[in-house]
């Protein structure tokens, strides 16, 4: 399990294992990344284990981001969905920001790809629905992800054989957006992974939920191809790409794949965010269509 932050170059905390933070007593550290580091805790109020994250200290000297954080973490707690972590709890602590939420014993969707590699389509589709009824939710209480990508959605066990996988949203509090906003880091290090970043993020426009759809696509093409849409040499490459190229075909990756599938796909990373679907749940609901029209069924 990761639950790690976008990754910078800022120095974080460590030695804190058997410290107590608002209540939680770190028990082991599980995730690092650059902006971020997470711990398997235990909530000394309820007794249960929990992760919880602590955020760069000069985060929390930032007021911007600061403000920015504690009301998307605010929004995403008031979220109540089977496929968004559950968020505990927010605020400081002795100059450090944290997180806690729900503690989930297993690995992340990153881990999951590159452990299985190209997933047959009755299996991308049943992981992507889970992940768009996710967003879509967030959506409508007005809370776009912005970082929708592999090593941000938790992979659990599931409840039977038929939904072997049940998978969290995680990381709504920490967004690139909320970087940007805090003038803490430069272009390149605010989008930090750039393989799922949308055309609109790339160039700085009003971003709504159909930036999450673009992610998710990418995310789709590669549960499916085994690669993101966009591969390139260097970061500049990969901006221009996302902006300008046209996504390559999935059945170049997937020729088992029917056409309409690879259409499917291709839409949901349609530059202009007017060419995409209307909810990231009507994208997936096309994909399973395209896959075996009017007859294949999936969990979700």
């Amino acid at each position: 399990m990761t639950h790690a932050g976008p990754p910078t170059t800022t120095g974080l905390p460590s030695g804190l294992v058997g410290r107590q933070v608002a209540g939680y007593r770190l028990e082991s550290e599980i995730g690092r990344g650059g902006m971020a580091v997470v711990y398997r805790a235990k909530d000394l109020r309820l007794g249960r284990t929990v992760a919880v994250k602590l955020l760069a200290p000069e985060l929390a000297r930032n007021e911007v981001f600061r403000r920015r954080f504690m009301h998307e973490s605010e929004a995403a707690a008031a979220i109540d969905h089977p496929h968004i972590i559950p968020v505990f709890g927010a605020g400081e602590h002795d100059g450090i920001l944290y997180l806690a939420m729900r503690y989930v014993e297993g690995g992340d969707l990153r881990e999951l790809i590159d452990r299985d590699g190209r997933l047959p389509i009755e299996r991308a589709a049943r992981l992507a629905l889970q992940i768009a009824s996710a967003l879509d939710a967030a959506h409508d209480h007005d809370l776009v992800h912005r970082d929708v990508k592999p090593g941000n959605v938790l992979v659990a066990a599931g409840t039977d054989s038929e939904h072997p996988e049940h998978l969290y949203l995680a990381d709504f509090g920490l967004t690139k957006k909320s970087l940007s906003l805090s003038g803490l880091t430069t272009v390149g290090q605010i989008v930090g992974t750039l393989d799922y970043a949308a055309p609109e993020q790339i160039s700085g426009q009003p971003l709504d939920g159909r930036c999450d759809q673009y992610s998710l696509g990418c995310v789709v093409f590669e549960m499916l191809a085994g690669t993101p849409p966009f591969r390139q040499e260097s970061d500049l490459a990969l901006l221009w790409a996302h902006l300008n190229d046209p996504p390559p075909d999935l059945r170049e990756y997937r020729p088992d794949l029917s056409e309409a599938v690879a259409a499917v796909v291709g839409r949901a990373l349609a530059k202009t965010p007017g060419e995409r679907y209307d909810s990231c749940l009507q994208f997936v609901a096309e994909v399973r269509a395209a896959a075996a029209p009017g007859s294949w069924r999936g969990g979700g």
